[in-house]
């Protein structure tokens, strides 16, 4: 009885592509390759548009999601000023982390990160989609630095307390970019400007704090008096917003070796930064305007900044 002999190469056409590949020697080549594929996919996902403008916001109060006021008011007139964004990036205060995060889950989470307010506020929900293309394409901007995708945090107060009023029917992805209390705020504006293609992008970029944040010299009894501020506030809010008009950004960003109405004006950073960020991303011949230009309770400015 005759024996079958095998081919010595039939073992190869049995072979699945892979093992196939691995003993040729290319699977380092193809790997290289798909991850350039998604990084290009990525770099894609957004089409060119229309440069978006750039905000900071001054948030204020948590109140200020519940209330009708004129800072409301403000920020629903700027929001009609605006293009439809494809979705939006917001720099917190309240984001305030060791190392660079964004959120990148499909749906972020309404987080009530305060104490002591009406139930009416901890009831608010702003279930706006998340977008994990974004946060990925952001994350590449900003090589080297290492930025970690985020799962677990969500949209705080200082993103969706003013965000709701610019679109009320949460229907513009939201993604959190958070803050790196470790390092200057030169590093920070420098972070920001690699940031800028996603504006052309019809990405919004928005930074959320307070240019004025002194909490511990709030005067509360005379919180709702209207554009009260202490004679440092009103010295401090002068002497930043001449700058900022001017475009001289260097003592803004050297804000920690300025006068005393200004250290009382920024006792801690994380309100400021945010701000650091808007300017980072401003362009050669745009404008910056100021609105909701006034002082609250001695210690807080509402002031905010369109950029286009």
């Amino acid at each position: 009885m005759r024996t079958r002999k095998t081919c010595p190469h039939f073992r190869f056409i049995r072979m699945n592509r892979r093992e196939f590949i691995n003993i040729l020697g290319i699977t380092p080549i193809l790997y290289k390759m798909t991850n350039l594929n998604e990084l290009y996919k990525t770099s894609q996902s957004f089409p060119n548009t229309e440069k978006m403008p750039v905000l900071f916001l001054g948030h204020g109060s948590p109140m200020n999601a519940i209330e009708e006021n004129q800072f409301v008011e403000g920020f629903r007139n700027t929001a009609k000023t605006l293009p439809k964004p494809n979705a939006i990036l917001c720099i917190s205060a309240h984001w305030f982390t060791k190392g660079t995060k964004v959120t990148a889950m499909e749906m972020p989470k309404t987080i009530h990160d305060f104490g002591g307010f009406p139930q009416e506020l901890f009831d608010v929900q702003y279930p706006a989609k998340g977008n994990p293309i974004l946060a990925k394409e952001t994350k590449e901007l900003l090589l080297p630095e290492i930025v970690e995708l985020d799962e677990k945090w969500g949209l705080d107060h200082g993103a969706w307390s003013v965000i709701k009023h610019l679109y009320p029917e949460a229907n513009i992805p939201v993604v959190q970019l958070s803050i790196d209390y470790t390092k200057p705020a030169q590093f920070h504006y420098e972070l920001a400007q690699k940031l800028n293609s996603l504006r052309h992008k019809g990405i919004l970029i928005i930074g959320s704090g307070n240019i004025i944040h002194n909490l511990r010299l709030v005067d509360f009894p005379n919180f709702d008096k209207d554009n009260y501020g202490y004679d440092w506030a009103i010295e401090a809010r002068a002497t930043i917003n001449e700058h900022l008009i001017d475009g001289n950004y260097k003592p803004l960003i050297d804000y920690e070796n300025q006068t005393k109405a200004i250290q009382l004006a920024i006792p801690i950073p994380d309100h400021y930064l945010p701000l650091i960020y808007t300017l980072g991303l401003q362009e050669k011949n745009e404008s910056l305007t100021l609105f909701n230009d006034k002082l609250v309770a001695g210690s807080l400015s509402m002031t905010s900044i369109k950029i286009s």
